[in-house]
């Protein structure tokens, strides 16, 4: 798959576009691009199309709007100290976005390809990046299924898009957020879509984020889905654990089991805090052993990760069993130490000792 770059003949000018990077938020605004590829059954891939930002038209009968055949993916594309941007594990992204696409019974990407179209809206849009340490171009992949007409099957056609916008902090870094535990509502059973970023997972969870709203929480924390007491993850994030203090400290995270999805940032954590000196566990951890070892002391600190918030503090849990607060509620010293290493890393300021950052410009 080639990409084609026919770029906005009309980009955002310079002062403008400044103007927004420096209040950017998170998905207020958009770079001048995005990319665009469409697949059929009976073709396959076509060229991929580097064109102006804008609207796309779709048919009311396109299967997408009644069928859900829908993936996406998150990424980051951050400045470097001398002026260049890399993105961080793209690979990684790509093979999730393969295996999502897989599971939504979508077309794969070919080898390369969704790699070389982020690499090429970047280049493109290399001024929106933000330069900031702890700011980004956050970008989004994603694929509908595009065939027209009502149909329970999979979709013959599917078309794959790629904007951008630039991200300041997801959350305010010095608060620790307020989380209510659900037990009335799950994210993801086993055999289900838990492992894949599709756009049902989310728009299932929106229910109980509004019931935690309506406690007076940030986010909700999910409970597997067979016995109603392993903890999981919050929203879209996976949550780190901190029992102990100090050299001393294990850095402990919900294991893996089918239900959960496999976060970048959950998988770079467990290597940047082994290499910090800290033991790391995957593990299957309770809300009684959450509510005891806060309150034995045990568990020190915890926080949630994910690419758009890459590391948030948890100060406090409430739930229909109680409320517990971790340590003061404050983010702690391991929880900041590990978010500092893992942006230092990103933004090319401590050395990357796996390969994981990827120069694009």
């Amino acid at each position: 798959m080639k990409v084609i770059s026919q770029p906005n003949a009309n980009p955002v000018p310079d002062a403008d576009r400044e103007v927004m990077v420096n209040a950017s938020g998170f998905g207020k605004f958009y770079t001048d691009n995005m990319v665009i590829a469409q697949w059929s059954e009976a073709d396959g891939w076509q060229d991929a199309q580097l064109q102006a930002y804008g609207p796309i038209s779709l048919d009311p009968a396109t299967a997408v709007f009644h069928y859900g055949q829908e993936i996406f993916e998150g990424l980051k594309a951050y400045s470097q100290p001398d002026g260049g941007i890399s993105l961080f594990r793209p690979e990684a992204n790509a093979a999730r976005f393969n295996r999502s696409a897989a599971r939504l019974a979508l077309p794969e990407m070919p080898d390369g390809a969704f790699t070389e179209t982020v690499m090429a809206l970047v280049r493109q849009d290399r001024a929106w990046t933000p330069a900031k340490v702890g700011e980004s171009l956050y970008i989004r992949p994603f694929m509908i299924a595009t065939e027209v007409g009502l149909g329970v099957r999979p979709s013959n056609k599917a078309t794959y898009l790629l904007i951008a916008t630039p991200a300041s902090a997801y959350f305010n870094v010095a608060n620790a957020v307020t989380v209510w535990i659900s037990t009335e509502y799950v994210r993801a059973a086993p055999g289900g879509t838990g492992e894949a970023k599709c756009g049902g997972n989310y728009a299932a969870s929106l229910v109980a984020q509004k019931a935690a709203a309506l406690e007076g929480c940030d986010q909700v924390v999910w409970l597997d889905a067979v016995e109603r007491k392993w903890v999981e993850e919050m929203g879209g994030m996976n949550l780190y654990f901190i029992k102990g203090s100090g050299a001393d400290a294990t850095v402990v995270t919900p294991k893996l089991t089918g239900t959960l999805l496999p976060g970048i940032t959950r998988d770079s954590i467990l290597t940047v805090a082994a290499d910090l000196g800290y033991k790391v566990e995957e593990v299957m951890l309770s809300v009684d052993d959450w509510r005891d070892g806060v309150a034995s002391g045990e568990i020190t600190e915890i926080f949630a990760c994910g690419t758009a918030a890459v590391i948030t503090a948890v100060g406090m849990a409430k739930s229909s069993m109680g409320t517990w607060q971790t340590a003061d509620g404050n983010p702690g010293k391991i929880t900041l130490q590990i978010r500092e290493h893992l942006l230092g890393i990103q933004h090319g300021i401590i050395e990357d000792k796996h390969g994981w950052n990827v120069r694009v410009c």
